[in-house]
């Protein structure tokens, strides 16, 4: 077999699934690990694929089992680590060879690896890659970064083992230097909000209507069959209905609530503010996940105030309007999501292609939904207009709005916490108000502080009769 042109470096969970998609799909590869020891175990075990796969034990001999121009995946370590591999390479690299990081590297870091590649002799791409272990076997969803000319000498490889929606490929290049890796932050703040409006959902059906976790199965799993249907919507449906072996009892009844994360949804809050771009219900779900992790205070809350009563009346809240509510709470979330991509597209000068984002999503990632394709269709139609605004999604807010409503006031006026679901209910009405309450926050900027304001119909800076009144320029 000849030498292969691509190979991979970091054969962990994601780098050696990544490993075997690449050889499955007809691509020799050549594969690297720092431990010894976990490269020839990969090579043992993979079985049929093993002809395809390149074993290397040293940098160098990885370097040079791959012909040039030689395409090198990193799936390492996101941070220090990427440097350190990518300073480890860079001598024994020639001209034109192309470094790819495809590991969950904070945007930044790829925009300034981007500007470094340009002073030294590789080319750099840096790609979000999401759909977890299954994805990076079988097809994840993959969004590139960097110089177009690079992505497209890889884009055959990457096309080929990503994701398919009707047989076209869920790999899109999203524009130069860190576009690819903002994309996937901003989907994955996506994802913590959808997850935490369907574990919100889940709170109302356990602690306000008191079913247990089979019966919620049931009702994600039928939630599955409407527009709802998701990934997200099935795995909660399949986790609520496993019975633990050991404790007899719902899984779900023994996993500690305490919600980990890898800091992407906390980096995807702190870029919106930035960018002065809301994503209430993403800045709600990680704030949620923060408050997971303060479970002795939530305790000592508990014990001085008293738990929520199971206060929801079944003869009100129904469960289609649980749905309903889910499903507004899930429109004004990704609304969100894509225009804060619009935002920083057009900060950066990115032109992310919208549509393509969206089309991206269908297949592969953790998000992945029936809803996507209908995104895509409207950010085909309008890209420029804010996603609930869009005919489609127009008549879902119209017809699901009052649900989501129901559900919120419900749960507070029961001290059930929906976090989520309320900032996108506030979104939404906030979105929908023609005149809002800021001009009092105007007129109370302009008395402490002579900050000026706009008057209606008129151009020009003004200030009250109160000037000279105020003694501070804050805020």
């Amino acid at each position: 077999m000849s030498k292969p042109n691509i190979g991979l470096i970091g054969l962990g969970t994601m780098g050696g699934n990544l490993a075997l998609n690449i050889a499955d799909n007809g691509f020799p590869i050549a594969v690297y690990n720092r431990t010894l020891k976990t490269t020839h175990a990969f090579h043992s075990s993979a079985g049929k694929l093993a002809d395809s796969i390149f074993p290397c034990d040293t940098l160098e001999g990885f370097v040079n089992a791959i012909e040039a121009p030689r395409s090198i995946i990193l799936m390492v370590p996101a941070g220090p680590v990427v440097d350190a591999q990518i300073k480890a390479l860079r001598p024994l690299l020639d001209k034109g060879d192309l470094i790819i990081d495809a590991g969950n590297a904070n945007y930044h870091d790829t925009n300034r690896r981007a500007l470094d590649a340009e002073n030294n002799v590789e080319n750099f791409l840096g790609i979000g890659v999401s759909g977890g272990e299954e994805g990076a076997r079988f097809g994840p969803s993959i969004m590139g970064g960097g110089p177009k000319e690079s992505w497209d000498i890889v884009a055959p490889v990457l096309e080929a083992i990503s994701a398919k929606y009707n047989e076209t490929p869920c790999a899109t290049w999203m524009g130069e230097g860190g576009a690819g890796h903002f994309v996937k932050m901003v989907h994955n703040g996506i994802e913590y909000a959808d997850m935490q409006m369907i574990a919100e959902a889940y709170g109302i059906m356990r602690d306000g209507l008191g079913m247990k976790a089979p019966e919620i199965s049931d009702v994600f799993a039928k939630w599955n069959e409407g527009p709802l249907k998701s990934y997200l919507i099935e795995i909660s449906a399949e986790v609520s209905k496993v019975i633990d072996e050991k404790a007899g009892v719902p899984i779900l009844d023994v996993i500690l609530d305490r919600a980990g994360q890898k800091g992407t949804g906390r980096w995807t809050a702190i870029e919106a503010l930035h960018l002065g771009s809301p994503i209430t219900a993403i800045d709600a779900a990680v704030a949620a996940r923060n408050l997971s992790s303060r479970l002795d205070e939530r305790a000592v809350g508990q014990d001085i105030f008293g738990p929520a009563p199971q206060a929801v009346d079944p003869d009100h809240m129904k469960i289609d309007m649980l749905e309903k509510a889910l499903l507004a709470g899930k429109v004004a979330c990704y609304a969100q999501g894509f225009d804060m991509l619009a935002a920083a597209s057009t900060e950066y000068k990115w032109n992310l292609p919208m549509p393509d984002t969206a089309k991206v999503w269908r297949e592969g990632c953790i998000i992945r939904s029936t809803m996507l394709n209908d995104m895509a269709e409207a950010l085909t139609a309008n890209p420029d207009v804010n996603l609930m605004f869009s005919p489609f999604f127009a008549k879902i807010m119209k017809d699901t709005n009052f649900g989501l409503r129901k559900v919120v006031g419900y749960a507070a006026t029961a001290g059930h916490p929906v976090p989520a679901l309320a900032a996108g209910l506030a979104y939404f009405d906030m979105m929908r108000t023609k005149r809002s309450t800021a001009n009092m926050i105007q007129a109370q900027r302009d008395f402490f502080g002579a900050h000026s304001f706009e008057r209606l119909g008129e151009e020009g800076a003004h200030h009250g009769p109160w000037a000279g009144t105020g003694s501070s320029t804050d805020t």
